[in-house]
């Protein structure tokens, strides 16, 4: 059916958009204190913070006296208006609250109106209720049961800390190979008592890195860093192939330049991690902060049906590159190959300000394939709720919202 036998609108088809159930794929959240507690808790979200600081706000906010806090945060507000994190905060409060950033007295509105939603058992799932985020993603353990939902969170344990004290347990060794070989081991039993557990894999970070994975190494005395990770990986991967767990690898943020974390565009990341892709029959998902690897991903994708794309992660969610890799996924993937939420939020609060930005780059996107004869609607239709939710909910194996959802019950 063309969208002109249709007769939808613009707005009617950002409607139904914006009504899809979500899976916000990367959170911080912990399961025992969803809501923000306080308004502050809101306002200096790392994002809007950085972006707050730009425009001058004391990076020691927290210390002035209330008014003179109120009144940098408004300062610095007013002069960051175009940017993402702003106009994500704004809707925050808009849509949550029905509060408008006008003046000091509209601050103090909204620190009583968030100190009474933190309060509020029921406020974190009306929260994602109003978007339809249906189901969260955290990597430890402790943070999985969300108190107050429907459903807890879907654990993929994060080795990331293991990973360097892995390393250096080799390179330190006075018989690397001997505890190369003991390091395996004790992977192949994490990984196996994952998939006992029925998690649906793990996820790490990894650091800047030279060895191509295709190359492999006899690992001695004289191993570099690099070559062992890149053995690490190998067992890593072969542990997941055997137990049919997923691997997540997040990539492009580096810590080794500076104390400040900074985007890393390396157009050889992904090559040298290709032969793992290749090797291993366990599915991948790739998640990137660095722009210029979007790309690179959406090739890896598509030369390997073992790996899929995952949302945009620090730096890379930015309306500009949720455009180019919108477009780069629709021309080249199959819809299922690819989720785009990753809302690293802190707070349910800041779960629903991204995802609204998200939902709307993804309406505007669409609406424009559309209007532009590229797609029709029920592709945009397949594209929308494959993106949002369900490419993630089949490779978590979370594809069932539970009984307890279906009835409307919450978690308690």
């Amino acid at each position: 059916m063309s969208l002109i036998e249709n007769r939808m609108t613009k707005a009617e088809f950002a409607s139904r958009v914006m009504a899809m159930p979500v899976f916000d794929t990367h959170t911080h959240l912990v399961g025992d204190r969803l809501a923000a507690s306080d308004f502050w808790e809101i306002a200096h979200y790392f994002w809007l913070f950085r972006e707050l600081q730009a425009a001058g706000y004391p990076a020691d906010a927290d210390k002035l006296p209330e008014e003179e806090r109120i009144s940098a945060f408004l300062d610095a507000y007013r002069a960051t208006r175009s940017t993402l994190m702003n106009i994500g905060f704004t809707a925050i409060l808009r849509e949550l609250y029905g509060i408008e950033i006008r003046d000091a007295a509209s601050v103090r509105e909204a620190v009583a109106a968030v100190k009474r939603s933190g309060a509020d058992e029921d406020w974190a799932q009306r929260t994602a209720d109003r978007l339809q985020i249906r189901r969260f993603a955290v990597n430890h353990p402790a943070h999985a049961a969300f108190r107050g939902m429907r459903d807890d969170a879907v654990l993929i344990p994060r080795i990331d800390g293991k990973l360097g004290p892995w390393i250096d347990r080799v390179a330190q060794s006075a018989d690397p190979a001997r505890e190369l070989s003991q390091t395996l081991d004790e992977i192949e039993a994490m990984l196996r008592g994952f998939a006992d557990a029925g998690l649906p894999g793990i996820m790490t970070t990894l650091p800047r890195y030279e060895s191509l994975a295709g190359i492999r190494s006899e690992i001695g005395q004289n191993s570099s860093r690099d070559d062992i990770m890149k053995e690490l990986l190998h067992g890593i991967c072969s542990a997941a192939e055997r137990h049919g767990l997923l691997v997540q690898l997040f990539l492009g943020v580096e810590r080794s330049w500076c104390g400040t974390a900074l985007p890393a565009n390396d157009t050889a990341r992904l090559l040298k991690l290709s032969a793992l892709f290749e090797t291993y029959r366990c599915r991948f998902e790739l998640v990137l902060a660095s722009e210029l690897n979007n790309l690179d991903a959406v090739q890896a994708a598509w030369n390997f049906p073992n790996v899929h794309v995952g949302g945009m992660w620090w730096f890379n969610f930015r309306a500009s590159t949720y455009r180019d890799s919108m477009q780069y996924r629709l021309e080249a993937l199959p819809a299922g190959s690819s989720s785009i939420v990753v809302s690293d939020a802190r707070c349910m609060e800041w779960s629903f300000g991204k995802i609204w930005l998200v939902k709307k780059l993804l309406a505007e996107f669409l609406w424009e394939r559309l209007e532009s004869g590229w797609i029709d609607l029920e592709t945009a239709m397949h594209t929308a709720e494959e993106w949002l939710y369900e490419s993630a909910a089949r490779r978590y194996g979370a594809s069932r919202i539970s009984r307890m959802a279906d009835n409307g019950e919450r978690r308690g």
